[in-house]
């Protein structure tokens, strides 16, 4: 409750109830109990299909994966600091191809995913079409949410056509029960100056919203106060839910609500004798605008950018933050079953949640680990020697037969055998005969 006071001071004390004073920072969510269900914190190195057949039903909270685009192209990746440089293909023998790899792993990650759960697909739009009949087909077209349009690059030049700057985002649920914290975004400045086209003495913006609703209301709503009757002007009080919130109104008569708000000078009353007041809604207390299909504010990996390990495709943390903020609640399970360098991996642990990770390639699984080290701050255990220790996290299924070793690709087996021996790979990966690796020199004090 507000004390009686001057205006100014009123509105002094309505900021600060509303989060206006200086505040601590957050700190990181610490993660919960790991599931009973399923063991998380676990890279596994190996064919997606073939792991998550051995993941039980609905074990998961969000699915978000970014598999190979079809683009027909050929990358070559330099990984961190060692500047490893492997080949790596995207490349498919034809869309129909494509869809028939993607389409029994798509139903491997619908099974596993909870009714409340929620799934992305990122791709490009190579396939992107296909890709969208497929996911209707398995996960429902009535479960079909949003294409999610990121700007993934700056301009680019195409001869004879428009410039693809932007990735797909396909969004869905596995149910209408499914995990939503709502994204509220700053207005931009073009916005608050049509809207926001008010100021008080203190030099805040602000806008007027009306306190009344169109039709006649016989309950509370319809009474008259300070003798104005809106009925007789065929509306009726409707005060906004933002307002009810920010300045504690629930439980409250309307009559009593518009005294509180009037209290703490948030009701503009008008020179005309006889006119209607109506809502101050400030723009430095206002929640913005909720986040909308296409995203411009998250800018991609560059050659300058700190994150960059890089892999080709590697997507910036924020934008994994921001997916995994809006569907999941902390201690919830992610998983991404086409790890890559384990963006997703870093920005579940970073913000609390469990996590699992699949990829097919030894040397991401490496990558990855490394990456939970260097920017997390976990620890690698030993597959079976970690007993719910939530600082730290494993690999499995690397490859160490004589079998497994024989169906990697030829520079895989190459970073594997440098590794594997305390070697650093080579800068510049050639063809037989040529050097793969290095050995690490060590100095000793004695």
């Amino acid at each position: 409750m507000a004390k009686k006071g001057s205006a100014s001071g009123s509105k002094r004390s309505a900021r600060a109830a509303a989060g206006g004073g200086e505040a601590a920072p957050p700190t990181p969510p610490k993660p919960g109990r790991p599931s009973a269900l399923v063991d998380t914190r676990v890279i596994y190195c190996g064919d997606n299909l073939e792991q998550l057949k051995k993941l039980p039903d609905g074990c998961v909270d969000l699915i978000y994966i970014d598999p190979p685009f079809n683009s027909n192209r050929n990358y070559e990746v330099f990984w961190g600091e060692t500047k490893e440089k492997r080949s790596f293909e995207d490349r498919h023998a034809s869309t129909q191809a494509y869809i028939d790899y993607m389409r029994p792993r798509c139903v491997e990650l619908a099974r596993v995913l909870k009714k409340t759960g929620s799934f992305y697909y990122h791709c490009d739009w190579h396939a992107s079409h296909y890709v969208k009949v497929m996911l209707d087909q398995i996960f429902g077209e009535n479960n079909f949410q949003n294409e999610i349009i990121w700007k993934r690059t700056f301009a680019h030049s195409s001869a004879k056509r428009y410039g693809p700057v932007h990735d797909s985002i396909f969004y869905y649920v596995a149910s209408p029960s499914y995990i939503w914290n709502k994204v509220m975004q700053p207005y931009d400045a073009e916005y608050l100056d049509v809207f926001f086209d008010q100021k008080d003495e203190n030099g805040r913006r602000w806008m007027r919203m009306d306190l009344t609703g169109d039709g006649v209301r016989r309950g509370e709503s319809g009474k008259p106060w300070r003798g104005i009757d809106v009925t007789a002007k065929g509306r009726h009080w409707a005060i906004p839910g933002e307002a009810a919130e920010m300045y504690n109104l629930i439980g409250r008569t309307v009559q009593e609500k518009l005294d509180e708000l009037d209290r703490w000078g948030a009701i503009h009353w008008p020179e005309k004798e006889g006119g209607v007041p109506r809502y101050k809604r400030y723009a430095d207390r206002a929640p913005g605008v909720p986040l909308q299909t296409i995203w411009t504010d998250i800018r991609p990996i560059h050659n300058l950018s700190k994150e960059r390990l890089g892999y080709p495709t590697q997507k910036p943390l924020a934008l994994l933050e921001r997916i995994i903020k809006t569907s999941s609640n902390p201690n919830d399970i992610v998983l991404d079953a086409f790890c890559g360098c384990g963006t997703a991996l870093v920005a579940a642990q970073n913000l609390g949640r469990q996590w699992i990770g699949i990829d097919i390639s030894p040397t991401a699984c490496r990558v990855m680990a490394k990456r939970l080290k260097d920017v997390c701050g976990m620890r690698e255990s030993e597959p079976g020697h970690r007993k719910g220790d939530a600082g730290s996290f494993v690999v499995r299924d690397l490859p160490w037969t004589i079998a497994k070793l024989k169906e990697i690709p030829p520079f895989e087996f190459e970073n594997w055998a440098v590794i594997a021996l305390g070697g650093v790979p080579n800068k510049v990966q050639v063809g037989d005969m040529g050097i793969d690796g290095r050995p690490v020199i060590r100095f000793l004090h004695c």
